[in-house]
């Protein structure tokens, strides 16, 4: 994905998708896409932000016409994170984003550290 800078932590591989369920605060399908994701610490806010692009999937495209607009992505790693889905691209997938932890690893800094 181009604008991914040095920066940024990056993850290229499969993730699943938990989409919404039925009734508020449960967990609908999960469905297993390609996804690459990066994010960086943002100075501004104080937050991890995190963003990419999930590939296509019937699935998810379905449950965002229906109204889903916030996921949780899980990398095979046990890592996960809740992001906000985008209108579908041209190739049928969704960009993703979200803020606070992402759904991959990052280096812990540790802000005491920092200070010294």
């Amino acid at each position: 994905m181009s604008g991914f800078g040095d920066d940024e932590e990056e993850y290229r591989g499969t993730v699943t998708v938990v989409l919404p369920g039925p009734a508020d605060g449960e967990d609908g399908a999960a469905v297993e896409v390609d996804a690459h994701l990066a994010g960086n610490f943002s100075p501004l806010t104080g937050d991890y932000r995190w963003r990419g692009r999930l590939s296509a999937s019937p699935e998810v495209t379905s449950a965002f016409r229906e109204g889903a607009r916030t996921v949780v992505v899980r990398t095979p790693d046990g890592f996960e994170g809740t992001g906000d889905l985008g209108e579908p691209n041209l190739w049928g997938g969704h960009p993703v984003n979200g803020a606070g932890s992402p759904p991959f690893a990052v280096p812990r800094i540790d802000v005491d550290e920092l200070d010294a």
